[in-house]
């Protein structure tokens, strides 16, 4: 087990990778990027984030299961029904969302580099931890949705 793994919350990641992104952009403006109506699509990517995740939430919430990402083996049952259908990290793909809007209004080159590191970092101490721990909890049930549904989309 590394360090990091499953020790930072997800949130604190994002807000950590926003700041970085609007230093990258502020540091080098040169890098900067034309989006025409880029306030009307990073609006409409943050919403689109927000939604896949709360709808992430909201069907933990209706399995009556933890979202609390720091404690993955506390999980009671597998929700693999709604968004999960479609990913098995809306949660997370939200997230991603959110980050590509704010790259998109920073509209800097610098700031969409940084997205795979956002990824990276997720699937390393995030995503890998947490299916070590479903795997156990859920055995072949999670082996078998593992093999249906994408990690991220």
């Amino acid at each position: 087990m590394h360090v990091l793994e499953l020790k930072v919350p997800p949130v604190a990641v994002v807000l950590f990778m926003a700041v970085l992104m609007w230093l990258a952009a502020r540091a080098a403006p040169a890098f900067e990027l034309v989006v025409p109506a880029r306030g009307l699509l990073a609006v409409g990517l943050a919403v689109a984030g927000i939604s896949a995740s709360l709808s992430g939430v909201v069907s933990f919430r209706r399995a009556k299961t933890t979202v609390n990402p720091m404690k993955p083996a506390s999980s009671s049952s597998l929700v693999s029904s709604g968004i999960y259908a479609l990913t098995r990290n809306p949660m997370y793909l939200g997230f991603l969302l959110v980050l590509t809007g704010w790259a998109v209004f920073l509209s800097n080159v610098l700031g969409l580099l940084l997205l795979p590191l956002f990824v990276f970092y997720m699937n390393r101490f995030q995503i890998e931890p947490e299916e070590k721990a479903l795997a156990i909890l859920f055995g072949p049930a999670f082996n078998a949705y593992r093999s249906r549904v994408r990690r991220w989309l």
